[in-house]
């Protein structure tokens, strides 16, 4: 079959979805992936590594412009009907409404979303939803009435997607299936044991609000006046343009106090996880998140908040602690148990394994995915 890929940005074709690539190829399948910052160096390394075509196409990541974007879904609406695959598979937000809109006036019959997380409007936060973060959700939310009947089936994360959109607004399509966690290669993540003798919690994401970055910097302040030997790690990027993006000043203050350790963004995450105690993502709603299923399959004990997607993570009292959103005093009280009792580490270290092994292993994860594709 010719099957086309259309995602947001390249790092995905050998990030999160390089396994599943892998495996559409093995079964004999031509293969596009269509991202909208594509070079020409990431293109011909997806030709020759992945033996997978990539084109770059047009897409406003961000804003309601519904000139813009009905331009640009027809513009990939063209390129379909040239390229006429046999199946269509769209991931994130805006790939999926006007993905499978552009492939369904293609004439494309097998037409497939997936929903990794449904972002920041459907996100609750501290200081409550804004006038307009409520009018984009409401004209997101039509824009889903519109684009999700037209697939023959949808994948989300996590049973709360699920519910929180298709149930709650009573959308049109009833072939959802919950996956999990999108899942990765465990033999890249091998098992470490943590050091006991350390007390060192890190933190994995995009250093935005919604990501709970602001409660683990808070919490890093409060323990590190009570154990000054306690290290706090914070791996990522800021976001300028974002207004939930980290106050640049604050994170570079708690550096210069020695409270935080900031190396910014890394290509090695598992050898900085591996290094560390405790992973911890006070996160306010995820799809599942990967970073969080990196930690688990390397053998660190999680913290993290009982919201939708970071509850798929965490068996509370077993490989962690679950807390509640946006306290940073509760994440502070979990990181304390682990300085007091460092045993902990190894035991529900073990377990965050066992976890990954169960829930995450990326073949078993995609075989799924495949099946429900009928691939």
């Amino acid at each position: 079959m010719k099957i086309v890929l259309i995602g947001t940005v390249s790092s995905s074709i050998f990030g999160f979805r390089k396994l599943l690539l892998q495996s559409l190829v093995k079964d004999g399948h031509e293969v596009f992936i269509l991202t909208t910052d594509l070079t020409p160096d990431i293109q011909q390394r997806a030709l020759d590594e992945l033996n997978v075509r990539a084109e770059k196409y047009t897409l406003a990541r961000t804003g309601m412009n519904p000139v813009t974007d009905i331009r640009n879904a027809w513009s990939l609406y063209r390129r379909l009907k040239e390229l006429q695959p046999d199946c269509v598979f769209c991931y994130f937000s805006k790939p999926v409404i006007w993905g499978s809109l552009a492939a369904l006036f293609a004439g494309i019959k097998q037409r497939y979303g997936m929903l990794e997380g449904l972002g920041y409007y459907f996100t609750h936060t501290p200081k409550g939803n804004t006038l307009k973060k409520k009018l984009v959700r409401t004209a997101q939310i039509g824009l889903f009435h519109l684009s999700l009947p037209a697939l023959r089936g949808l994948v989300v994360l996590n049973p709360d997607d699920k519910h929180d959109l298709i149930e709650k607004y009573h959308i049109k399509q009833n072939n959802v299936m919950v996956l999990g966690g999108i899942g990765l290669d465990l033999d890249e993540y091998s098992y470490s044991e943590p050091d006991i003798s350390q007390s060192r919690f890190i933190f994995v994401g995009r250093l935005l609000a919604e990501k709970g970055i602001n409660e683990f910097l808070q919490a890093a302040e409060i323990v590190k006046e009570r154990h000054p030997k306690s290290e706090f790690i914070v791996l990522g990027k800021p976001d300028p343009g974002n207004p939930g993006s980290v106050n640049q000043g604050y994170l570079n203050n708690l550096v210069t106090k020695n409270i935080v350790i900031y190396p910014g963004s890394v290509s090695n995450v598992a050898d900085w996880l591996k290094d560390s105690s405790v992973f911890v993502l006070p996160s306010y709603r995820e799809g599942v998140p990967r970073s969080t299923q990196e930690a688990m399959a390397i053998g660190r004990p999680v913290i993290t908040t009982d919201v939708p997607g970071c509850r798929e993570t965490i068996r509370n009292g077993e490989n962690g602690f679950m807390v509640p959103p946006h306290s940073a005093q509760a994440v502070a009280n979990a990181m304390e148990k682990f300085i007091t009792e460092p045993n902990l580490l190894l035991s529900m270290g073990r377990r965050s394994r066992e976890l990954a092994a169960e829930n995450f292993n990326a073949d078993k994860v995609n075989q799924r995915l495949l099946d429900f594709l009928k691939l």
